[in-house]
């Protein structure tokens, strides 16, 4: 890694150009375009964007478990992710290893614990109540809380089995012994998805909002259900968590159209939907929203100010100058590209956003 570098020519989300100086792995100095000196200068003559690095709030990335895993950096920063957030992959019984496997990695790491102590060990972890160990739960926040950002709870029917709600009661109750919110996945009922609303508080994240299934939260006509605007209006984050079966174009253009936004865009990549598809990367995902006719500025605030915002982790969703360098690096291509959602629709875009690098912890990589 060199230690001083200038990123020369790089275009800011509003338009304008900059240089920008990073020396011992920190942003030391933003300066007018061109002026940047330095020996080691790397030029994108004013067609490459920078934002401050992408973060990703819901991927699996403990690459043990199957079918939810994978590699930390390849699904992190070779995607031009720097920071990624494990969506409960892990329980109190394995969160300990995800913490071990990610010592060696590039990629910046946080992750949601699992309620259930097995985690994704199987896909059926809240069917038995006896895997929600509150004593267990506890113990493994207190040892690990700087890498425990919140509670997952996977309320869906083939997670919950015959408990409905209960999962998500006892979740509950985890949240506030903790003081930790919680993500909550939603799919296909039973429960039904208004008794999960009632459940969900200020802070907590419903991801999957924009699933097409027949459980959603949408009514027949696409009206957003009255009991989803209270949530909305009890501050309850909307994360799209695309994943393999979790994002409709059609549900997104009723939420568009009823303006019920995205808080945060995140993808749920795991080694299957990253090679074979829907979801490939962020930049995919970002692009489905480019062509829904969200601005560029909305799609790429959801990946880093929002995000960041969210994990009170402010540094991580700026460019300022003394904190610590993580980037990413991009272009909007005008270019035919097609599109599938998680129901394999199909669209095709004009424009497609393609990732060129990153600045991760202070090191410059080309993607």
């Amino acid at each position: 890694m060199k230690d001083h570098f200038v990123l020369q020519n790089v275009k800011m989300i509003n338009g304008s150009s900059v240089d920008i100086i990073v020396e011992n792995r920190k942003i030391v100095d933003i300066v007018t375009a061109g002026t940047g000196n330095g020996q080691n200068l790397v030029d994108y003559n004013h067609k490459v964007y920078v934002s401050s690095g992408w973060i990703d709030m819901h991927v699996h990335a403990f690459a043990e478990f199957e079918p939810y895993g994978d590699d930390v950096d390849e699904i992190g920063y070779k995607t031009g992710v720097t920071t990624i957030i494990d969506a409960g992959s892990t329980g109190a019984d394995n969160l300990s290893k995800l913490v071990n496997s990610c010592k060696n990695s590039k990629t910046n790491v946080f992750a949601f614990l699992n309620i259930s102590r097995i985690g994704l060990e199987r896909i059926d972890e809240l069917s038995n109540l006896n895997w929600l160990d509150e004593e267990q739960l506890i113990k493994t926040v207190a040892e690990h809380k700087d890498f425990i950002v919140g509670l997952k709870a996977r309320i869906s029917k083939s997670v919950v089995g015959s408990n409905g709600v209960k999962p998500l009661k006892i979740a509950r109750k985890f949240s506030k012994e903790t003081d930790l919110p919680l993500m909550v996945h939603i799919g296909s009922g039973p429960p039904n998805i208004n008794d999960v609303l009632d459940l969900l508080e200020n802070k907590d994240i419903i991801t999957h909002y924009l699933n097409g299934k027949s459980n959603n939260l949408f009514d027949e006509s696409g009206r957003p259900l009255p009991k989803l605007l209270d949530a909305i209006n009890r501050g309850v984050h909307l994360d799209v968590g695309h994943g393999n079966a979790s994002f409709s174009f059609k549900t997104a253009m009723h939420a568009k159209e009823y303006g019920i936004k995205f808080d945060t865009i995140s993808t749920d990549i795991y080694r299957k939907n990253r090679l074979n598809g829907p979801v490939y990367n962020m930049a995919n995902v970002l692009t489905k929203f480019l062509y829904l006719g969200y601005s560029l500025e909305e799609i790429i605030n959801a990946v880093t100010v929002n995000a960041a915002k969210w994990l009170k982790k402010p540094e991580l969703g700026r460019i300022s100058i003394g904190d610590l360098a993580n980037l990413t690096l991009f272009t909007v291509e005008d270019e035919q590209t097609s599109l599938i959602d998680s129901e394999g629709d199909e669209k095709t875009a004009e424009q497609k956003i393609v990732v060129k690098g990153v600045v991760i912890n202070g090191e410059h990589i080309e993607c």
